[in-house]
């Protein structure tokens, strides 16, 4: 999903008389007595993509075609004084595509407000149930390595002390090689497990500037990859917000080097550009946000297989020779750990990561 970009503007948001219906991912209309449409909330405006001046003050037969599923819908409430639910419902709105959608009508008494229309477009809630799914099926696997993390982690140790001991026994140089290879064994092993536990740390949130985390993030990956042309495109309108530092650069670390990796040596120009915009209306852990911080992650490689892409931020999933499968995992874990998203758009020659984090002040932990 690609979200609409769009420079910071402080004082955006209008003062509204239902506030709490702004907040909502749902489409919402308020239709007073006599059927005429008295409020619609951002969502509904971005969903029939119309302004709350062009769709308040009508009723919806004039505003949508073949309305005619949603006034029986309507009626159907009425009639019953309780909430009817449409769950195949085609609205057209003129010179737009026809809209694929679940309705639900709920009478209410507020003020001259008689009925709630609320609308979901179905595409959105097949990906919403399908996030849900992916979610329940990460946590579960990342909860299964932690536990066997934690249950390697102990003979580990005992491994390497007892090559240890062997080592200072020994007296012949060959037999000290071996001996060598088994604590180096042990150390890469015990690396992979502490990678594996890290994302336990929950975040400790400070005011922050994203663009000096980016920065820092484009001179690693700049040094370790001088091949690799890293380009910044940032909106120096954005403010300063609530963030975990260190888990906010690894986790965009993580992701600006997959990319670095996966253009060196593959295109005459290998590219990756780091972006950074507002997103408008978005909702991230079920609470929608008027605005949102999008930091883009854009590569110009070969793109991410197909069979590996609903795959990528499982654990131990990698797409690269003699990589770990960990880094995608643990960026999603911080990420979310600031309720935030990642999203993946792949195909051969451009491969985009979506950053998308809430902007507010004061969140839980800050």
């Amino acid at each position: 999903m690609r979200f609409g970009l769009l420079p910071f503007v402080a004082g955006d948001d209008a003062k509204s008389a239902y506030p709490g219906l702004d907040l909502l991912a749902t489409a919402v209309l308020l239709l007073d007595r006599g059927r005429v449409i008295a409020y619609a909330n951002p969502a509904a405006e971005n969903l029939f993509e119309l302004s709350k001046r062009q769709l308040t003050g009508r009723r919806p037969d004039e505003i949508f075609a073949d309305a005619a599923g949603l006034l029986a819908a309507i009626g159907k409430a009425v009639a019953s004084g309780a909430s009817y639910a449409e769950q195949e419902l085609e609205l057209g709105v003129a010179g737009k595509p026809k809209l694929h959608l679940t309705c639900t009508v709920s009478p209410i008494e507020l003020s001259a407000v008689t009925l709630l229309l609320e609308f979901r477009h179905i595409d959105q809630q097949l990906k919403i149930a399908r996030e849900e799914r992916l979610q329940e099926q990460q946590q579960a696997n990342r909860d299964l390595i932690r536990s066997l993390a934690h249950e390697i982690k102990n003979p580990l140790g005992g491994i390497r002390g007892a090559a240890q001991l062997l080592e200072r026994e020994l007296d012949r140089p060959q037999l000290i090689e071996y001996t060598q290879v088994i604590i180096g064994e042990a150390d890469r092993l015990r690396s992979l497990v502490n990678r594996l536990l890290t994302p336990n740390r929950m975040p400790s949130y400070r005011r922050i500037n994203i663009h000096e985390i980016l920065m820092r993030v484009r001179g690693v990956v700049q040094a370790e990859f001088p091949q690799v042309s890293v380009v910044a495109d940032f909106d120096t309108s954005l403010p300063d917000f609530d963030a975990d530092p260190e888990q906010l650069m690894q986790a965009v670390l993580n992701i600006v080097r997959n990319a670095a990796q996966a253009v060196a040596g593959t295109t005459a120009s290998p590219t990756v550009r780091l972006t950074t915009r507002v997103a408008r209306g978005v909702t991230l852990a079920r609470k929608r946000h008027r605005l949102a911080l999008a930091i883009s992650i854009a590569d110009n490689g070969p793109g991410i297989p197909e069979q590996l892409r609903d795959r990528i931020f499982f654990p131990l999933v990698s797409g690269r020779d003699g990589g770990s499968g960990l880094g995608l995992t643990i960026a999603q874990t911080f990420i979310a750990q600031h309720n935030g998203t990642i999203e993946c758009e792949s195909e051969p020659g451009s491969t985009v990561f979506t950053i998308l984090l809430p902007l507010e002040v004061g969140r839980a932990g800050a």
